[in-house]
């Protein structure tokens, strides 16, 4: 799995004010649903919140991969947000979370869903990668930094 395959610029947003772990759910199924106009921003709200109702997707150091299936995907699809001030996700370190990608992937990919996920947590777990990405100062060089081979 390639991240470039599944982000894309205009879906890597940074110094986004979150708030809270509600208003960023929120904020990913507006964005996702502005981009990907099938997908309707209130049902993937409601398919996010109740994913994070079966546990938390904050894996810790700060990072957070928010993620459901939904009937309206027509494929897989991310959203990475760079948060301007961290915020509690409810993350299994219970450190606040600034970094956030998000994966949205059609209902009947059930294998590829755990794929990209597993893919995605062994690529946030590099520390070089997240030092760079808290580093960048702009969406564009964030989607550069996330879409570098690895």
């Amino acid at each position: 799995m390639i991240i470039q395959n599944i982000l894309t610029p205009e879906r890597t947003l940074h110094g986004v004010q979150g708030i809270s772990k509600k208003k960023i759910l929120e904020i990913i199924a507006e964005q996702i649903s502005e981009h990907v106009p099938a997908i309707n921003a209130k049902d993937l709200f409601n398919n996010l919140i109740n994913r994070e109702r079966l546990g938390t997707t904050g894996l810790g150091n700060g990072i957070a991969l928010p993620h459901c299936r939904s009937k309206a995907c027509p494929e897989p699809t991310g959203l990475f947000i760079r948060l301007s001030e961290p915020v509690d996700f409810d993350a299994v370190d219970r450190e606040p979370v600034d970094l956030i990608f998000a994966l949205i992937v059609p209902e009947e990919s059930t294998q590829e869903h755990l794929d990209i996920l597993k893919a995605l947590a062994e690529r946030f777990t590099d520390d070089y990668l997240i030092s760079q990405v808290r580093s960048a100062n702009s969406s564009e060089s964030l989607y550069q930094i996330l879409t570098a081979p690895a």
